[in-house]
């Protein structure tokens, strides 16, 4: 693992060593990491930028490591665009070298409050990263992001101002009809059951019971133990249906329902949640908001 990451660190230093002046007329290259940020920020650069997003559909940003040609493109950027709180968490040592160097980067969760992270003694920044969970959290990497573009390209800046405006009034509307539908499920059964502790920031918006399987990085296992104690707490609260993750195994989720039936409670799977990614361009679920309303017509329906 150390002589990857060297050897990553190197092709940093030799890209670096042999990045051209770029021509001021060139379109922004900008450089995203997770797909919901490619979403958020192709929306709002439109055809004034040279996109490349690292992470596809169903990719698990916790465990991605980036292969040569991701440094590559990571240092060719003129603006990399991270979601922080150490979500990338193997990407760390990459983002460090390039700051050192003058690249420009920027996490997204340096424009969120502070009072609105939710703590977590899981990852070394002390929040969960799962930030996009919260529209109005969202509205406020939006906003950021506008200004980060208008910042690295302001002869466009225009441009960004007006698209993210349309993508704020979008995710206005979308939390409102979110909201309706959440609306139509008593409180009492607002008990999310997923792979992992991806949906908090879901549950603190919209009053849900977020228990996940295993932690908030993907990088922990859950044990037996974990599994039976989730059990007894589903059968207890007379949960109808668990739900697995898009970029997550199924087979511990598939291990709890066994459990479940096992001891005489009926437990279905609800269906597949996006948490990490997005679903595959060109679906609804490929985009942000799409992913949103997919996630929560999902919901809504198996726990009525």
């Amino acid at each position: 693992m150390k002589k990857i990451t060297l050897l990553l660190l190197c092709i940093v230093a030799l890209v670096s060593c042999k990045k051209e002046v770029k021509d001021k007329n060139a379109k922004l290259n900008v450089v995203t990491t997770t797909s919901m940020l490619t979403d958020l920020v192709a929306t709002i650069g439109g055809d004034a930028i040279t996109l490349n997003g690292l992470m596809g559909s169903g990719v698990d940003p916790h465990l991605y490591k980036a292969s040569e040609g991701d440094v590559t493109k990571l240092m060719n950027a003129d603006i990399i665009i991270y979601n922080g709180l150490h979500l990338e968490g193997k990407l760390v040592e990459v983002f460090e070298k390039m700051e050192h160097q003058n690249h420009k980067t920027i996490a997204v969760a340096d424009g969120i409050n502070k009072n609105n992270f939710i703590s977590s003694e899981y990852f070394a920044s002390s929040y969960d990263p799962h930030i996009w969970f919260d529209i109005n959290i969202w509205k406020q990497v939006t906003q950021f992001t506008i200004t980060a573009l208008q910042e690295a390209d302001p002869k466009n800046a225009e441009l960004f101002e007006t698209n993210g405006k349309e993508y704020l009034a979008t995710l206005s509307a979308l939390h409102k009809k979110v909201a309706n539908t959440i609306a139509t499920l008593p409180k009492e059964q607002r008990i999310l059951v997923t792979a992992h502790d991806a949906f908090n920031y879901f549950g603190k918006a919209y009053d849900f019971n977020v228990v996940g399987l295993q932690g908030l990085s993907t990088a922990t296992e859950a044990g037996v133990q974990d599994v039976q104690k989730l059990a007894h707490f589903i059968i207890e609260n007379k949960v109808k249906a668990i739900f697995i993750e898009s970029s997550v195994p199924k087979r511990t989720v598939e291990a709890l329902q066994a459990s479940v039936q096992s001891k005489g409670h009926d437990l279905k799977i609800g269906g597949t949640l996006y948490s990490d990614a997005l679903g595959n361009p060109g679906t609804p679920e490929g985009t942000y908001a799409g992913m949103f309303e997919y996630n929560v017509n999902t919901i809504i329906n198996a726990l009525q």
